[in-house]
């Protein structure tokens, strides 16, 4: 009877906690009940989940339907700067919700759980992780880190870093020109306005590395392409991409 007071206990604060400072998914809006849930429900966090679909071997677009991977008719044509993008899933539902959540509302240890379930689905990627050397976040202007207070690609980069026991190179890619956001622009402006907004900060930091790029969002993949390029330009011996999702 005696070693069950602490339970009882337990649940009894939990009940008063409840009952005193009621919290609600911020997705769905239903009460969170269970021990652990935190600003988005456990219902909610299983529907985030990776995409079924095919992809491109070398941009990780994915297709439509069935089928191997293959080759994207783009990258037959332009090859990318990368030599491989994977994306956890698709920009859309509740792990689109998430992103935003984490994005805008100053809520970045949801970037932290996202990464968890990347690396949970890509972790076997070997086009991805064979003999990488470093991790490297897109980052943001320093004037937009400012406001919003953090960098989800940074968050999500130093958590993949910890799990797969690989270094992260913080602000040695670094972003010179604050840009408008991507979503805002249409896909001839989106290139045109990442153009000359990277540089290298410590260039010797990833001379003769295999460097994996981490973000947010590829939509049409400007922005990684520009930093893959401003890296392997520097002396990068191979980049490499994971997107938690994919416009």
């Amino acid at each position: 009877m005696i070693g069950a007071i602490p339970g009882k206990a337990v649940s009894l604060l939990r009940s008063f906690e409840l009952i005193l400072f009621p919290s609600y998914c911020r997705i769905c809006s239903v009460f969170l009940s269970d021990p652990g849930e935190k600003i988005v429900c456990r219902s909610c966090w299983e529907q985030v989940k990776p995409a079924a679909s095919s992809h491109c071997l070398s941009c990780g677009r994915f297709f439509e339907g069935a089928g191997e991977p293959h080759l994207c008719a783009s990258c037959l044509e332009d090859k990318p700067p990368f030599c491989a993008q994977r994306s956890f899933g698709k920009y859309r539902g509740k792990l689109k919700d998430v992103l935003l959540l984490g994005k805008f509302h100053g809520l970045p240890f949801l970037a932290d759980e996202l990464a968890k379930r990347v690396y949970a689905h890509l972790r076997f990627e070997e086009a991805l992780w064979w003999d990488l050397d470093a991790l490297v976040p897109v980052p943001l202007h320093p004037k937009k880190e400012r406001i919003r207070g953090y960098n989800i690609a940074r968050i999500m980069a130093g958590r993949l870093g910890r799990l797969k026991g690989t270094d992260v190179l913080n602000k040695t890619l670094v972003k010179m020109k604050n840009t408008p956001p991507q979503m805002s622009l249409n896909l001839a402006d989106r290139a045109k306005s990442v153009k000359g907004a990277f540089g290298i900060n410590k260039k010797e930091r990833i001379e003769g590395k295999i460097l994996l790029l981490i973000d947010d969002v590829y939509t049409t993949g400007a922005t990684v392409r520009e930093c893959a390029s401003v890296l392997m330009k520097a002396g990068a011996r191979e980049v490499r991409v994971v997107t938690a999702a994919q416009a």
